[in-house]
């Protein structure tokens, strides 16, 4: 009996892989993972080139309430699938020790991530440093820490990948104190909201780290043949529209001609 964790990648129904297909037919139980991410399709779409019920796991699910993934595979082949690469969060990483913790057999099945799809914009993937994620702001709760990420990289001359905030399933501060199981709708980060957070942090720390002038490229969709990308300054990437989410931030680090010629394909 064996838990899959399997990559289904970043666009649509269409991106997963024969490999995981065929292991997902012989499942007894198929789980989606839905809250790291989104698809540019439907649940009911994957379900009817899949051939299968899906069972939505959210955070509460994955994080909490694991064993309702892990027990069931000691009895049969379970799937458990992942938009992009299954290993792109460490969420999987902890279901997977979890499960070798419960003697359940793991195999995991890649597909595209995020991290890989980027080298789309022509920028060579061996230079990015550390990837950040950029979260909203709260009231009592504002981030920065992406900023410093940023300023260490450029400082070594390496590109940065902002991955930016998604809320598929999350209650409210009230609704979370009273525990009452009411959830805001889904947010997603755009790539203008990513930036004008940067500028808030420069306008308070002034180490000219990210300015209206910072050459940066914006991506939505990306792995679609509906995908958007805009090269240019933050004030230009501030006017553009990205349209529908996922959206990323890029913000380059020192430049090879070659990728100042790649990122002129953008522009």
């Amino acid at each position: 009996m064996t838990l899959y964790i399997i990559g289904i990648g970043l666009d649509n129904e269409k991106d997963i892989s024969l490999k995981g297909l065929e292991k997902i037919k012989k499942c007894s139980k198929i789980f989606l993972e839905y809250y790291t991410s989104r698809l540019n399709c439907t649940v009911e779409r994957l379900e009817e080139i899949y051939g299968r019920k899906l069972i939505l796991a959210d955070r509460d699910m994955v994080e909490k309430d694991a064993e309702k993934i892990i027990n069931p595979a000691k009895e049969s082949d379970i799937a458990f699938l992942v938009i992009g690469d299954p290993m792109g969060a460490t969420t999987h990483t902890d279901l997977m020790l979890r499960a070798k913790e419960a003697d359940v057999k793991i195999e995991v099945i890649h597909n595209a991530s995020i991290l890989t799809a980027v080298g789309i914009v022509g920028l060579e993937l061996y230079k990015f440093g550390k990837t950040i994620s950029i979260v909203f702001p709260q009231d009592d709760w504002k981030v920065q820490a992406h900023y410093d990420v940023i300023r260490d990289n450029q400082k070594a001359g390496l590109h940065t990948l902002c991955l930016l905030d998604i809320k598929m399933k999350e209650p409210s501060k009230e609704n979370l104190k009273k525990d009452v199981g009411i959830f805001e709708e889904p947010r997603f980060m755009t790539v203008n909201d990513a930036i004008k957070n940067l500028l808030a942090i420069e306008s308070e720390r002034k180490e000219k780290v990210f300015t209206e002038d910072t050459v940066c490229v914006g991506c939505a969709r990306i792995g679609s043949f509906e995908k958007k990308i805009i090269a240019g300054t933050a004030k230009e990437l501030l006017e553009a529209d990205f349209g529908a989410p996922l959206h990323c931030l890029i913000v380059p680090g020192k430049l090879h001609f070659m990728e100042e010629q790649a990122l002129d394909i953008w522009k």
